[in-house]
């Protein structure tokens, strides 16, 4: 069932189809290092062995699960004593080492090989530089599932010939609904569900019943998809969208992601993208966050879904987070400022000997409760400001009070 011809491949059009890079190279003969990234089952081992046939190379395949130094350097010795070009294909090559992907340069650089790699992590992550740079970067996608439907239709037709099976279109539609983009899950689901006909006609049904449960979405925790998801659910929190909000956590949830990670992770978007616009956020995700711990899968989730919801609907600032960095930065660029003496502690009498807390004003003593003019930065500092609250929620009144409290002082800090 695998394609053996460009023409015979469905989907990655952007990429092989009339006109486009790759394609072009191919028909032209001038084959070139690459690495193919996508998820799993859209056809990076299946691409590279027709690259390779296309002009007409020697393919050898290394896998990086299962090799080592000492496999590259015998797929190396069988490309010098090959007489025409060698494609190397590595399958997984992330899990290569930094020292086993730099046994591959000198032979790239030489033209002794063209190097073809397939990965399903992100190359500027898991590649170094070195191996990276020698190398043109194609983006896989998932198939869609008209391709999916394209691709069954080509398998049913095999195992016709081999005896009667005949599939409807609501089965075929159903098989590539679950395989979710991809091909050698759909190719696996064909071929169970067939076994399990026989002579019968497969329907949408028979499906439903041989597979029956829901489908697996694609979710790699911890690669790229993992971070792509979580990514989306934090700017759509951001972004005041509650049903985009919802969406992505479900997702996350059905692909199998660790409530208790996702919990975590809610608490950071009231902490980050809330702040004090609404202290109650905060309450709120920790809340839901306590309530799953409580009654675990299924209904902690729904916790989880009310705060994410609020979460989205809330007023939104960063200030806080914003001005908590700027102050990191400033002790980052300044140093080990001196407390100003003012306000250091005296609890003894060499302390205060010291000067420590020598015109140091109380504020509640004071007209208002606040010693207007009194500075609390390092000097090298007076005046610097960390937090601008936003015109939003509570910050608005935070805004207020600060402007009062900033009227009566000078635009320094001291008193004016």
């Amino acid at each position: 069932m695998r394609p053996t011809r460009v023409d015979e491949l469905v989907g990655q059009q952007h990429i092989l189809g009339p006109g486009k890079p790759l394609r072009r190279a191919l028909d032209a003969g001038h084959l070139h290092s690459m690495v193919l990234w996508g998820p799993p089952g859209v056809g990076k081992t299946t691409m590279a062995q027709i690259i390779a046939h296309c002009v007409d190379a020697q393919f050898l395949a290394v896998s990086a699960v299962l090799s080592g130094v000492k496999e590259i350097r015998v797929a190396i010795d069988a490309a010098k004593a090959h007489a025409g070009p060698t494609v190397v294909f590595v399958d997984e090559v992330h899990r290569f080492n930094k020292a086993q992907q730099d046994a591959f340069l000198p032979h790239i650089e030489d033209g002794t090989i063209i190097f073809v790699g397939a990965t399903t992590e992100n190359p500027a992550f898991e590649l170094n530089n070195a191996l990276l740079s020698r190398l043109r970067v194609y983006v896989l996608h998932a198939l869609t599932p008209a391709a999916l439907i394209e691709l069954l239709q080509r398998a049913a037709q095999l195992l016709a010939e081999e005896g009667d099976l005949a599939l409807d279109a609501a089965a075929l539609a159903l098989i590539a609904d679950l395989a979710d983009g991809d091909a050698r899950r759909s190719l696996n689901l064909l071929e169970l569900v067939a076994g399990y006909a026989g002579d019968a006609p497969v329907t949408r049904e028979l499906v439903e019943t041989v597979l029956a449960g829901p489908g697996v979405r694609r979710f790699d925790k911890g690669g790229d998809a993992f971070y792509d998801q979580i990514s989306a659910l934090h700017k759509s929190v951001r972004g005041s969208d509650p049903d985009a909000a919802l969406y992505w956590l479900a997702r996350m949830l059905d692909g199998g992601c660790d409530p208790v990670y996702l919990a975590r992770r809610i608490t950071r978007m009231a902490n980050e993208d809330v702040g004090i616009a609404d202290p109650r956020a905060l309450a709120l995700a920790l809340d839901a966050w306590d309530t799953y711990e409580r009654l675990g899968s299924p209904e902690g989730e729904l916790a989880l879904a009310q705060a994410v919801v609020y979460l989205a609907c809330a007023a939104k600032s960063n200030a806080v987070y914003a001005g908590f960095n700027a102050a990191r930065e400033d002790i980052a660029r300044h140093g080990s400022l001196p407390v100003p003496e003012h306000i250091r502690n005296a609890p003894t009498g060499l302390a205060k000997s010291l000067g420590h807390g020598r015109g140091y004003r109380y504020d509640h003593d004071e007209g208002g409760g606040h010693a207007r003019g009194q500075v609390y930065l390092p000097e090298p500092l007076v005046g610097r400001r960390y937090y601008h609250p936003v015109e939003r929620g509570l910050e608005q009144r935070i805004a207020e009070k600060l402007r009062w409290l900033r009227g009566e002082d000078g635009a320094d800090g001291r008193k004016a």
